[in-house]
C-alpha cells in the first residue's frame, strides 16, 4: 500500500521536504461543474445577473485564488505560478470550468489548478444565489498533471 507523503512515521500531518527535488516545468488541468436553472444560464448569457459579469468575474476569481493556494491549503508549498488559465464554458444547465496551470518548480501545481476551479464555481454560486435556490457544485477533479523530464 502507498505512503501518504504529508504524514510523518508517528502519524502526524507534516510538510514534505523537497528540498533536493530540481525545478522542472510542471503543468496541470482541472474541472469542475455548476448546475443551475436554464433561467439562471438564460440571466448569465444576457449578463443580466444583478450583481454583474458572472463569467468574468468567476475567471478573475480563480486566477486570483489559484496565486493563493498555498495561503488557503495548510501543507501546499509555495511555488512560482507561471500561468492561470481560466475558461467557463455555458451549457443549457450547468456551466463547466476548466482550469490550466503553469509552474516551473520543485512539487507540482495540481492544487493550484483545483483551486481555481472551486473558487470559481463558488463565485458563480455567489452571484447568482438571489436567483437561483438549487445550484449544485459537482464534479470537481483533476484532468492531467504533467512534468516535463529534464
Amino acid at each position: 500500500m502507498a505512503k501518504l507523503s504529508h504524514v510523518d512515521e508517528s502519524g502526524k500531518a507534516r510538510m514534505v521536504d523537497v528540498s533536493a527535488k530540481p525545478r522542472v516545468k510542471r503543468t496541470a488541468r482541472a474541472e469542475g461543474y455548476i448546475l443551475l436553472a436554464p433561467e439562471t444560464v438564460t440571466l448569465i448569457r444576457e449578463n443580466a445577473i444583478e450583481k454583474g459579469d458572472v463569467l468574468g468575474a468567476a475567471r478573475i476569481a480563480g486566477v486570483m485564488a489559484a496565486k493563493r493556494t498555498a495561503d488557503l491549503i495548510p501543507l501546499c508549498h509555495n511555488i512560482e505560478i507561471e500561468h492561470v488559465g481560466v475558461i467557463l464554458e455555458v451549457m443549457a444547465d450547468r456551466i463547466r470550468i476548466e482550469a490550466s496551470s503553469v509552474c516551473t518548480d520543485k512539487t507540482g501545481i495540481e492544487m493550484e489548478a483545483l483551486t481555481a476551479v472551486s473558487v470559481a464555481a463558488l463565485t458563480v454560486y455567489d452571484m447568482c444565489k438571489a436567483v437561483d435556490k438549487k445550484m449544485e457544485i459537482s464534479g470537481i477533479r483533476l484532468l492531467e498533471k504533467r512534468k516535463e523530464n529534464t
